[in-house]
């Protein structure tokens, strides 16, 4: 899916100020709610700076990783203004294929940003990418269903009470289901919740060697409860059910319980577009029987690539999308309960915001509670919390994905899909050269 939109707001501003031609900036962004609202926030923007026009490309999540990746490893320059997340700039950085973000202004104040999400965008501590909205990983749930059902969920659930919960919440004949969990193939789709989740089980992707760990028990044990908890209270089709499938899911309250970014609670709580709004309960990322909440750590950040030929005006936007003057803007447009989240200290000290967001508190604790640096509660070779922190896993954590997603599907046996992960994962790491 793909759309293309040409903001010309400015146009009339441009000829009363007497400006010849405007510079236009190309922007590959995400076709989530937050950075749709933005889009249609611009015109503030190009008020502010009638020299400046805005392209938008707006992709889903899988095309718009492959599109921008392909652009900047190849330095093709369609895009002065990149989202990427939280894995793509540490590594992007260290090629040199980004920009450092050291012309955003005084009023951008890099002190107020969150450590964790400040620590995972910039490199030797220079800023590589300006944070738009930074997510954890959570459970919410109907809190009208679990009292019909009968159950409770607790602010720290185990996998077992909410699998409990999920098959009592779930009735088939009124299209009830349980749980709502991504099963679509990607490294950042299914491959995300799957990775957190195996954490959480107490499973690693890697040994101190780099050896693939998919033959241990630990994920067999985290990939049959998903499958066999995804076939008896998740809805028909889950294999191809990413995020916003899901969000389209709970909104309409076919859904008792969803675990997934941290930033779907404004989404889910806004009556506009929720008919649960007001019957939404959270909980931290369950536990599998070991002291790990999955440590899901993640930003959708604006990047600028060194192949631009406008960066100036390209920070300039960057510091407008993502400062706290933007944050205010949309509080006066959409109320504070739908400001991006999870990037800036000020925010969560907001007493405005805290009344407004029922789920501000549950969201800080979650990203505090996210240790990257140690994903898994055995040693590891690696950084990173739902993904592993190498150029080559945007590949392999595809790949796996892919296996995973036929084992939901039913098209192929957990055992089968366990197997196929550890070849293909020991292929392209001994291709790699991390395996000797």
């Amino acid at each position: 899916m793909l759309t293309r939109t040409l903001l010309l707001g400015a146009a009339s501003v441009l000829a009363m100020t007497g400006f010849a031609s405007a510079e236009t900036l190309t922007i590959a962004t995400v076709n989530n709610g937050d950075m749709v609202r933005m889009q249609k926030l611009t015109d503030d923007f190009t008020k502010k700076n009638p020299d400046i026009q805005l392209e938008w490309v707006t992709l889903e999540e899988n095309v718009l990783r492959q599109r921008v990746t392909t652009d900047i490893a190849t330095k093709g320059g369609q895009y002065d203004v990149m989202t990427i997340g939280t894995y793509e700039v540490p590594i992007w950085a260290k090629q040199g294929w980004l920009l450092p973000l050291d012309g955003l202004g005084a009023d951008y104040d890099k002190s107020d940003l969150l450590p964790a999400i400040d620590a995972a965008v910039s490199v030797d501590g220079k800023l590589y990418a300006s944070p738009f909205y930074g997510e954890s990983a959570m459970v919410m749930y109907r809190t009208d269903l679990a009292e019909k059902a009968g159950v409770k969920i607790s602010e720290k659930p185990t996998w077992d009470e909410i699998a409990d919960a999920a098959r009592k919440m779930t009735d088939k004949s009124t299209e009830t289901y349980g749980i709502c969990l991504r099963g679509k193939a990607g490294w950042g789709e299914n491959m995300a919740l799957l990775t957190a989740t195996a954490n959480s089980f107490g499973a690693r992707w890697f040994d101190e060697k780099w050896q693939p760990q998919f033959d241990q028990p630990e994920w067999k044990k985290a990939l049959t409860f998903y499958v066999d908890l995804m076939k008896e209270a998740g809805p028909p089709g889950a294999s191809s059910n990413g995020f916003n499938e899901n969000l389209a899911l709970f909104q309409t309250g076919k859904c008792g319980i969803w675990i997934d970014a941290t930033v779907a609670a404004s989404f889910v709580t806004n009556p506009k577009d929720s008919k649960v709004a007001d019957k939404v309960g959270y909980a931290l990322f369950p536990t599998g029987g070991v002291e790990n909440h999955g440590n899901w750590l993640w930003a959708w950040n604006l990047a600028i690539p060194a192949s631009t030929k406008k960066a100036e005006a390209a920070q300039k936007f960057v510091s407008w999308a993502t400062d706290k003057a933007y944050t205010e803007l949309v509080a006066s447009k959409e109320g504070w309960a739908n400001v991006p989240p999870g990037t800036r200290k000020s925010l969560y000290a907001n007493p405005e915001y805290q009344k407004a967001a029922p789920f501000a508190k549950i969201t800080l604790d979650a990203m505090n509670a996210a240790n990257t640096t140690k994903p898994s509660v055995k040693p590891v070779p690696y950084t990173g919390g739902q993904f592993v922190a190498i150029p080559e896993f945007q590949g392999i954590g595809t790949a796996v994905g892919q296996q995973f997603s036929a084992a939901l599907a039913g098209s192929m046996k957990v055992d089968q899909a366990l197997q196929s992960a550890q070849a293909l994962t020991t292929r392209e790491m001994t291709k790699g050269g991390y395996i000797k």
